[in-house]
């Protein structure tokens, strides 16, 4: 019981302490105490999108209007003045920002002006409010200016993404198009970076830096261990000391963070799933039973009692989406890619199933490059017979839904993502994972070394998946730290995609 209660205080602990942040930026930076019997100071908060993005799912109306909070907008809407009343800003330091910012100090719209940045304020950006500040006669207005360390949304106690706006720009289809210069990838790098240092500066912790060779994964882990070790050498300006990480669940041992790549895995983003969500959005008009079987037996090397020709062929048989994600999680876990004569029919065969096959395109240039002859993941095995649910609805009636669902015991499997962090985290010895890059960011000098220093198996753990992840990943996590008593996880990525917006992005890597 006290291990349960530990569990699920950790779990709570990037979102409360995300929550306490902005509650203490709401409250003028000055901490929020809970149940005081005064009045609060009525005050307007403006935010941007990103901004609402991080605030949206934490803070209800209620809890805003608790805090004082009496008009929310956003920055570039048209804004009346209320000249008698405090304005809190919460917003990312861009340039067209601050320019609207200044323009709110120039016509007076507020009495007083508390200006949070997202992410840090450059020097040059904070001369330009100065600069505005001065010109409007407003200098004693500006009443604090403060870079916040938030731009991250939490979803979950134990999940969060980076943003929502702009994703594509950091996008799976942003990393790996093929026309992307240096520059570029240096933006999207950076883009990731900023938010990862934002997500340890509020969690109160400096990590345990794992991630693979020669990935997009290994460009985040390299900036991040140089961004990380650059703050912490500045003592007087260093955000991980003090009373920061007195507090931090995380405190007392180190996390560790597993930087993984998205390549690693393209199976799992495709897949079929079968949970609750799954069959209230896609089960009934599709067959998804089947496609789920279907999918197993080929993630397993399981014997297929059914041909794959044969399922893409039936009219009856899900959507030209569905086929085509069936067809990629074959190609992609396929130790032997079919012949040319093959690949012809079966190319065939979704054309006249009305499917676009530029998301095979793309698929078939990253197996060629990546020279991966054999799956580039194994996903272990199952036991799993949906028994034909589908059929014994629509003969029966929808009673029967709930109870096959009883019936649907499945074998618990643990994916690449979940296989990589066991491996580190409980620091097994594994092909796998043995070459991992391993960056300490406390210690004084880099260095190269795959060899950890800690030999101690971790509690703490964030996975991060660069190039985005998905809901299957992040349950195969949970139901994995389940059976660990006493560690806990979270789960984090660039973006967060189901299936059809994954195959889109693979359909628009594929267009020549």
């Amino acid at each position: 019981m006290a291990a349960a209660a530990t569990a699920a205080a950790a779990a709570a602990s990037i979102r409360e302490r995300q929550t306490v942040a902005l509650k203490r930026m709401l409250n003028f930076n000055v901490p929020h105490i809970k149940n005081s019997t005064g009045e609060p100071v009525w005050k307007v908060l403006i935010y941007d999108r990103f901004g609402q993005d991080i605030i949206s799912p934490l803070l209800s109306v209620k809890e805003l209007r608790d805090m004082g909070i009496t008009l929310h907008l956003l920055l570039h809407s048209d804004r009346d003045p209320i000249p008698d009343v405090p304005a809190v800003y919460f917003v990312m330091p861009t340039e067209e920002n601050i320019d609207r910012m200044c323009q709110d100090l120039r016509n007076q719209l507020y009495e007083s002006y508390y200006l949070n940045f997202i992410s840090a304020i450059s020097r040059s950006k904070l001369e330009d409010i100065a600069n505005a500040a001065l010109a409007a006669s407003a200098v004693t207005q500006v009443a604090k200016v403060f870079d916040q360390y938030l731009n991250f949304i939490t979803l979950e106690d134990d999940m969060f993404v980076l943003c929502n706006q702009n994703k594509e720009l950091v996008s799976y289809r942003a990393i790996n198009r093929p026309d992307i210069t240096d520059t570029e990838m240096e933006t999207v790098m950076d883009t990731i970076v900023d938010s990862l240092f934002c997500f340890f500066v509020t969690l109160g912790a400096v990590p345990i830096i794992r991630c693979s060779r020669g990935t997009a994964a290994e460009m985040v882990a390299v900036k991040l261990d140089k961004k990380l070790r650059e703050n912490l050498r500045d003592a007087r300006n260093s955000l991980f000391t003090g009373d920061t990480l007195g507090a931090g669940q995380f405190s007392f041992q180190r996390p560790l963070l597993v930087l993984v790549d998205r390549n690693i895995d393209l199976a799992t983003p495709l897949h079929h799933t079968w949970t609750y969500q799954a069959l209230v959005h896609d089960v009934l008009a599709r067959k998804l039973d089947v496609y789920f079987e279907y999918e197993e037996k080929i993630m397993s090397k399981t014997t297929l009692d059914k041909s794959l020709l044969d399922i893409i062929s039936d009219p009856d048989a899900g959507t030209p989406e569905d086929k085509m994600r069936l067809f990629l999680i074959y190609y992609i876990s396929t130790q032997q890619a079919p012949s040319e004569a093959d690949l012809e029919q079966y190319k065939k065969a979704l054309t006249d199933a009305g499917c676009n096959l530029n998301p095979l395109q793309y698929i078939k240039q990253w197996k060629a490059f990546t020279k991966m002859a054999s799956a580039p993941a194994s996903y272990g095995s199952t036991t799993t017979k949906p028994m034909g649910l589908l059929s014994r609805v629509m003969n029966t009636g929808s009673q029967f839904v709930m109870e096959g669902v009883k019936n649907l015991v499945l074998k618990q499997q643990n994916l690449p993502v979940t296989r990589i962090l066991d491996n580190l985290m409980e620091m097994k010895s594994n092909p796998e994972t043995d070459d991992y890059r391993y960056f300490d960011p406390k210690m004084l000098r880099g260095n190269d070394s795959s060899v950890p220093r800690n030999k101690n198996p971790f509690q703490e753990a964030i996975v991060f998946v660069v190039g985005g992840g998905n809901y299957i990943e992040y349950q195969n996590l949970v139901d994995y730290i389940k059976g660990k008593q006493g560690k806990h996880i979270l789960y984090g990525c660039s973006e967060l995609f189901n299936a059809t917006q994954f195959i889109k992005q693979l359909s628009q890597l594929g267009q020549k």
